[in-house]
């Protein structure tokens, strides 16, 4: 059998779009589209705001950097993500219709009390979206038991504890440091990736790619995703950096062992699939920073930002074209704007990690550079997707 093309020409390719406005038909329409177009223009605000153009919102820079990009575009993706994966894996109705407009609009009204004074309403508002999220999320999750999945409910209440904790940090009513409670919201999601990754990487890998072999060993899965928990522990916890630098390099070479298992050297032909194992890759590269950050040896915001450009954005840009392409009755095939958006955040993980540590005198430089990328992919995304997400599938299956 003849090895499919790695790329699509842009365009309809084949079929004719539906009519009708489809944006509320289910949960990654909206929230793909939220994400996409806050992550655009919100990092060219921060960046404004970091270079002195602009005045800090009623935040610090960047710890409301930080939380937006968690709390606002990262938990956005999830939420799209859950509340489509969630139909499918329990058969049960997810939240559509009006009521998938009151989650979206509940998302947004967090993204614009975070630019208010109104410090106490943005706690509420930002601590509900994860807690609403994850009550939906548990209804059908129940009713079909599908226990497999039960974590995501618990998960989704620990990142509204921490988004919580966050903002009572700042009015000063809790006693506990809001970097904590960040780092503590990225191991979540860094458990949730790994989780999704190890379910769907290795899947997409021999699906895609005829002949490859990527395996999942019990154990190595297992110690693997235990690694990434015992970081959070240690992250909560008052631990020594020794032991921190310790259980991240372990869990580094649990992770690289598991990527090495995917076999990540036979994707770079299929852009569909590679970003989701560049995207695992950055989790490597983020243990390895993460411990050296804890013994002084690089700066704590490089490794950080391995987390959140490289792995965060990487795996969220690459989930939400695939599962978007497959959930509107598109070919699994990438197509030049999608494979510009992915090279444009590998670039833009580079550029803030290596560039930041290559080069620390032209540091300023090297942010506005990553910020630029990442916006632009973002950016893409929005305009590219925008008729996908908002129109019926081709293939007139609801969804």
């Amino acid at each position: 059998m003849a090895k499919p093309p790695a790329f699509e020409k842009p365009g309809p390719q084949g079929a004719t779009p539906a009519p009708g406005f489809a944006l509320w038909d289910l949960g990654f329409r909206p929230f793909y589209l939220l994400a996409s177009a806050f992550a655009a223009l919100s990092i060219p605000l921060w960046v404004a705001q970091y270079s002195g153009y602009l005045p800090a919102p009623i935040v610090p820079g960047p710890v409301w950097h930080g939380h937006e990009m968690l709390f606002g575009y990262t938990l956005a993706v999830i939420a799209g993500f859950l509340f489509t994966a969630g139909r499918n894996w329990t058969g049960q109705p997810t939240p559509t219709g009006a009521a998938l407009q009151a989650f979206a609009l509940l998302w947004v009204a967090g993204r614009i009390l975070m630019l208010t004074p109104y410090a106490m309403a943005a706690a509420l508002v930002n601590a509900a979206f994860p807690v609403a999220v994850a009550i939906a999320l548990a209804i059908p999750l129940w009713n079909s038991r599908n226990r497999r999945n039960y974590f995501f409910v618990p998960l989704l209440l620990l990142l509204g504890m921490a988004v919580l904790a966050i903002h009572l940090s700042w009015q000063g009513m809790l006693a506990w440091p809001e970097r904590a409670s960040l780092q503590a919201g990225l191991d979540v999601v860094l458990f949730i990736i790994a989780v999704m990754g190890g379910r769907v990487i290795p899947m997409f890998t021999n699906n895609g790619i005829p002949g490859t072999q990527a395996t999942r060993r019990p154990f190595v899965e297992r110690f693997a995703l235990a690694s990434i928990l015992a970081l959070l522990v240690a992250d909560i916890l008052p631990v020594p950096a020794t032991a921190i630098a310790t259980v991240a390099l372990v869990a580094a070479l649990a992770h690289a062992v598991r990527l090495y298992l995917w076999q990540p050297w036979r994707t770079t032909a299929t852009p569909l699939v590679w970003v989701l194992h560049a995207a695992y890759g950055w989790i490597v590269v983020y243990l390895v920073l993460r411990a050296l950050a804890a013994l002084g040896v690089v700066a704590e915001p490089l490794a950080l930002h391995a987390l959140t450009i490289g792995a965060i954005g990487g795996m969220t840009v690459g989930m939400m074209t695939r599962t978007a392409r497959g959930h509107t009755g598109r070919p699994l095939l990438a197509d030049r704007f999608e494979v510009t958006c992915y090279v444009l955040v590998q670039c833009a993980a580079l550029i803030r990690v290596f560039g930041g540590m290559i080069a620390p005198g032209v540091y300023l430089i090297t942010v506005i550079a990553s910020g630029t990328c990442w916006s632009l992919a973002l950016a893409l995304y929005a305009v590219r997707y925008w008729p996908v997400l908002s129109r019926a599938r081709l293939d007139g299956k609801p969804g």
